[in-house]
């Protein structure tokens, strides 16, 4: 399990762009979301197109008689009309937004270009029409967990990639031990903390948070495991001797808040 997928990508200018990926969880979420948003658009149109039609075949049969061929246009516009909507919602936000829908814009991610560009109308329509296939039998989901780049369909062939958006850092509502305080002092001079990105802060401040309410059991494997990475991430080669996870995870915490802030 790896807390922290990132992804470099390469600008046009060549210049490196690094980004945390936005992570199958997040994605689902905003997927819920936008779908519940989607659903009463398509609930709103088919009240609307109901009355519409019915006022329709009413007068083609007072003025023709036989509405037969008329109901079945009006059935292919309906079935047309709910793509379209359906389509649409995503072209319309993703375009309009710079890559994020509302259910995206809630859960702080987005999508760009493989080259770290913002996406353009042709991305959001590609990956749109390709949409049901990605959600036909889950396809999606597998092709995000099981890729490194967490890419479904859409975003390969539209040649896109999800990150999370760098979050505001906010303050701890943690205590934080005399011995954190010392080795943060010293992890600027041992350690590179510029690696170390927003969202990964994040996550550090996140565990150190929730920290008391988990068991004795989690808490020892989600911390080793968080310092492990941490500790490749700031390229920081051997931790002093006598560190346990969570002081570590405490220094790099403190040290990072207080480089932003000079």
């Amino acid at each position: 399990m790896r807390f922290f997928n990132r992804i470099i990508l390469q600008t046009p200018e060549s210049v490196e762009l690094e980004f945390t990926l936005a992570g199958i969880g997040n994605r689902a979420l905003a997927l819920l979301l936008d779908y519940t948003c989607l659903g009463g658009c398509l609930i709103a149109f088919l009240f609307i197109w109901l009355f519409v039609s019915s006022q329709v075949l009413e007068l083609v049969r007072q003025v023709a008689g036989n509405a037969n061929s008329v109901d079945l246009w009006l059935t292919a516009i309906t079935i047309l009309g709910g793509f379209v909507i359906y389509v649409g919602y995503f072209v319309f936000f993703e375009s309009l937004w710079r890559g994020q829908t509302p259910g995206k814009r809630y859960t702080k991610i987005r999508v760009i270009r493989d080259d770290g560009r913002p996406i353009g109308l042709a991305q959001a329509t590609l990956r749109a029409l390709l949409r049901p296939f990605d959600d036909t039998l889950f396809l999606g989901v597998f092709l995000i967990a099981l890729g490194r780049q967490e890419k479904r369909l859409g975003d390969w062939a539209a040649g896109t990639v999800v990150i999370q958006e760098e979050q505001t850092i906010a303050a701890a509502t943690f205590p934080i031990s005399p011995a954190a305080e010392a080795l943060a002092a010293q992890l600027p001079e041992i350690a590179d903390l510029s690696h170390l990105l927003p969202d990964d802060f994040a996550v550090v401040r996140e565990y150190l948070q929730r920290r008391g309410a988990m068991s004795s059991k989690a808490k020892s494997e989600v911390n080793l495991q968080l310092a492990r990475q941490v500790k490749e991430i700031i390229l920081l080669e051997k931790v002093p001797s006598n560190t346990t996870p969570d002081l570590f995870l405490e220094a790099v915490y403190l040290a990072y808040q207080q480089q932003s802030t000079k």
